[in-house]
């Protein structure tokens, strides 16, 4: 790279101007050394700075919501050393943001599980040459109501029982005849969320295994409103947005069959 700079300096005390021409002759690497070449009153001398290359553009983010908080921090961080980046970040859900990221359309993608071989296939026949990286565990919760007093534990069987493909529970005391006469209205991951991914294969055996009858949304916020807003609500999302929203919303502890 060279570019030229014309800038007068005075000397203290004196009122004599000395022109001085700056020419960087090279960069190196950012936040390296750059060597720069100055000529004052004819003699050359060159020195070495340490300058941060400027860079500017967009790094586009999409995927999972389990991954969003950690994705918009980085961004956060990085813009403050690069301000004229932009970082978007997407919560399409990690089969969503995997569609995007394997045609090229995002620099990076958010995954709540690893990359699928129909998806590294998809990547691979349009050129997008990828490195995975573990980044952060997360935990999956369970939330009811914060008014929910009836229900502390449930059993894996009875999550099951509740999400299973062509369930027809809608009330609580059809779970436990212990629990109240309230109806059950039931949030969760869409289908692209790896959390949906996850949840189903654990608890209902097969991956994509559901009922269909549940308000679904890849953003996790929007789970956290609807459980929130309904007195005999469940639903299921990242713990790290249980751990956002103590106030509002209450964990229920899950029994997978030790106690």
């Amino acid at each position: 790279m060279l570019a030229t700079l014309i800038f007068s300096v005075v000397a203290c005390g004196s009122d004599d101007e000395t022109e001085v021409t700056e020419v960087i002759k090279e960069v190196q690497v950012p936040g390296e050394t750059v060597i720069v070449e100055k000529v004052i009153d004819g003699e050359t001398v060159y020195v070495e700075v340490d300058k941060e290359l400027e860079l500017s553009g967009t790094i586009e983010i999409d995927g999972s919501s389990t991954v969003f908080p950690i994705s918009v921090a980085a961004a956060e961080l990085f813009r403050e050393i690069h301000p004229d980046v932009q970082i978007p970040v997407g919560i399409s859900g990690t089969g969503g943001g995997m569609k995007r990221f394997g045609v090229g359309e995002t620099a990076i993608s958010n995954a709540s599980r690893p990359m699928k071989d129909k998806e590294a296939a998809v990547a691979a026949e349009n050129g997008v040459e990828f490195t995975e990286l573990t980044v952060a565990f997360d935990g999956l919760s369970v939330v009811v109501n914060k008014s929910n007093d009836w229900v502390e534990c449930l059993t894996t069987e009875e999550l099951k029982l509740i999400w299973d493909q062509g369930s027809t529970v809608n009330n609580w005391n059809q779970v436990r005849s212990s629990f109240p006469d309230v109806e059950m209205n039931l949030y969760g991951p869409g289908t692209d969320s790896g959390t949906f991914d996850y949840f189903t294969d654990e608890i209902n055996g097969d991956e994509g295994r559901t009922r269909a009858d549940y308000t679904p949304s890849e953003d996790d916020n929007v789970l956290v409103m609807g459980v929130a807003g309904d007195k005999g609500s469940m639903g299921y999302f990242g713990y790290a947005y249980y751990v956002e929203n103590k106030d509002k919303i209450k964990v229920v502890e899950i029994d997978g069959g030790t106690g």
